[in-house]
């Protein structure tokens, strides 16, 4: 902070320097002011290379922080593109289990119909060979007793 000082010096200078009477300009020692500009010149890269570091670790930082909110912001993206796709999967595993689910039921509703079915073919036999089961079941029963009543009657007349 050298430069500083030297122009505070500077300006001490002009200040108390001898006025010419009228007009707004002081008479400068000449060698004092020469004096004054080389301690700037001295000085002044030592100034200049701290503002230019200062310009360098701010540049710095603002390219770190650039790439930083391009990570958060492709995080972000990759974030929210993984759970559209798991929002999308899920999506489409639920109308497939829909779709499976429907399936399922309507071949339980077919093996049900199949199975009423064939139990009603089934019974229907059944019934049709009952049936005939009883007339031949009649029939022996009727011939049975007509044996039964020509027996009598043969018995009464002997």
């Amino acid at each position: 902070m050298e430069l500083f000082n030297v122009l505070n010096e500077l300006e001490e200078l002009v200040e108390n320097s001898p006025k010419i009477p009228f007009t707004r300009r002081v008479l400068i020692d000449e060698e004092k002011l020469l004096d004054y500009l080389d301690r700037m010149r001295a000085s002044l890269p030592e100034e200049v290379r701290q503002a230019k570091w200062l310009l360098q670790e701010r540049e710095k930082v603002l390219a770190d922080s650039k790439k930083e909110a391009m990570r958060i912001l492709e995080e972000a993206q990759k974030e929210l593109d993984k759970r559209a796709d798991e929002s999308e999967i899920a999506r489409q595993a639920k109308i497939i289990a829909e779709e499976v689910v429907q399936k399922a039921e309507a071949l339980a509703r077919e093996i049900k119909q199949g199975a009423r079915d064939y139990a009603d073919d089934i019974l229907g036999r059944l019934e049709e060979d009952l049936n005939k089961l009883i007339t031949q079941i009649q029939n022996g029963r009727a011939e049975l007793k007509g044996l039964k009543s020509v027996e009598l009657k043969s018995a009464e007349l002997k």
